[in-house]
């Protein structure tokens, strides 16, 4: 099977093309070689795309359940074949490590078999009407344009997560993906689902700057929906321009997720959970663990058993070596605000216990303790490769410091007793809760999405079914309706 090729352009109607703009160079996080080279899309770019996708919509919104049921599974068919190109673009353009790159393809296509069953959920419903020979029905319908602008950390999954539903419910779709991870966020899906047969103007791709084309994409006034992953300040600016224009939002943002390890937890499992849901690529995930709370009379032994197994992490190049599991932060401005946090924590008081250097574009696995809540590298959300461990009394002093920021994204709790730790994740303010398990968690039919300043809306299952879809009332009056006194 031959390479995909033409992967560095737009696809606009159905056709590869060049942007109008500016080089855009898409780089390897490891070493900073080039990959390649896009011509950025311009707001004309924007535009055409748009505007292919409203046409394409009055024909693909009216095509049988089946056949969009059948290019759904094409495209899975078609992942399943080339899911070693597809690893290798995302570890290349992310820095992912390989083993999160296949788990990534995994999760992409479990949230494709979801979707693909989607067409035949599009139900409808019949009112009783309080008005006598009168039917009331309720019709669900396609959506229309959908603007999807993708994130860098997870490229293919987190962008497939908005991709397959909004296709499956007959919308089209225009993506912009991130600036580092053209590939792999769009371009490559975008090809997959040529293959699978997708009609022109169905599926379209604008690659460029954020700074250039973001917010003109998202004002678009074509698009009916902005999908959005990604952090929560530009989130803000997005929910802002779209609310001025009277579109819906899906916002997946930020999150300083807590992990809570009770007194009665299981010190070598919550450990081995506390080692993944922090250092998953390097900690560069929504849902990944930013603060560590451990109970004051258990801290020590899990402190060590903790640092003894962050030791055995192996950090290096993923590109050449699959086994790395630690790999490269996505950007020098990412690894320069990372340090300047960890440095700010250390002067106000932190105690480095492991890591805290940097190798060109590497981070040390970090742990930190004698953290407080007020520290920057805790009450920021610090998406890199530094756990903060903080000392808590008791179970109410552990939800006030959870609770105590704007994001409530995701969380854990590890205890042998389910029904306490049920209760309190019944009081923490966040979307998810996962207890006895890590804060990494995305089920394709479970809903996810936050509370607070991490997001709007809910993605996967029927929650994203209801998100990407309108309805429409329509009546039928059967016999003649009495007016009066009004006639």
């Amino acid at each position: 099977m031959k390479f995909y090729k033409n992967l560095n352009k737009q696809f606009i109607n159905g056709e590869w093309i060049n942007g109008q703009g500016e080089d855009l160079i898409d780089v390897n996080p490891y070493n900073d070689e080039e990959i390649t080279i896009f011509k950025s899309a311009t707001k004309k770019d924007v535009d055409n795309a748009h505007k292919a996708a409203k046409k394409a919509f009055k024909s693909w919104s009216k095509t049988l359940p089946q056949e969009r049921r059948g290019i759904i599974l094409n495209a899975i068919n078609i992942i399943d074949k080339r899911k070693d190109e597809i690893a290798d673009w995302i570890v290349k353009e992310s820095g992912s490590a390989r083993v999160k790159a296949e788990t990534e393809i995994m999760a992409a296509t479990l949230m494709m078999h979801e979707a693909a069953s989607m067409p035949n959920r599009m139900e409808g419903r019949i009112y009783p009407s309080p008005i006598p020979g009168k039917e009331s029905r309720a019709y669900r319908k396609s959506l229309g344009v959908l603007g999807i602008i993708t994130p860098w950390n997870f490229p293919f999954h987190l962008s497939m997560r908005s991709i397959a539903p909004a296709l499956a419910l007959g919308n089209t779709i225009v993506v912009k993906p991130a600036s580092s991870t053209p590939v792999s966020g769009a371009t490559l899906i975008a090809k997959i689902f040529e293959e699978a047969g997708i009609p022109k103007g169905v599926f379209n791709v604008t690659a460029g700057k954020g700074s250039d084309i973001g917010d003109y994409f998202v004002k678009h006034p074509i698009s009916k929906l902005i999908s959005f992953t990604g952090s929560t300040p530009v989130g803000k600016n997005i929910g802002k321009i779209a609310g001025e224009a009277l579109k819906k939002v899906s916002l997946e943002l930020g999150g300083n997720n807590v992990f809570i390890v009770r007194e009665d937890a299981n010190i070598e499992k919550a450990a081995e959970a506390a080692v993944f849901g922090k250092f998953y690529h390097q900690g560069q995930i929504c849902m990944a663990i930013n603060r560590i709370l451990v109970h004051e009379k258990i801290f020590e032994e899990f402190k060590n058993t903790f640092i003894k197994k962050v030791k055995a992490l192996k950090v290096g190049n993923p590109t050449t070596d699959e086994k790395v599991i630690i790999g490269p932060i996505i950007d020098n401005k990412e690894i320069d605000r990372i340090m300047e946090n960890l440095q700010k924590s250390l002067a106000n008081g932190a105690k480095l216990e492991l890591g805290g250097k940097q190798d060109n574009n590497i981070i040390e696995p970090t742990v930190l303790t004698n953290v407080t809540n007020d520290m920057v590298i805790a009450n920021e959300e610090t998406f890199g490769p530094i756990a903060p461990l903080i000392k808590f009394k008791n179970d109410e002093e552990a939800i006030e410091i959870a609770n105590s920021l704007e994001f409530g994204l995701s969380g854990a709790i590890f205890s042998k007793n389910t029904e306490e730790a049920l209760a309190m994740a019944h009081n923490i303010e966040t979307g998810m809760v996962h207890i006895n398990d890590q804060t990494v968690n995305d089920d394709a039919n479970a809903p996810f999405g936050g509370e607070k300043g991490s997001g709007m809306g809910r993605f996967n299952g029927e929650f994203v079914l209801e998100e990407f879809t309108t309805v429409q009332w329509i009546t039928i009056q059967h016999e003649a309706r009495d007016y009066a006194p009004l006639a």
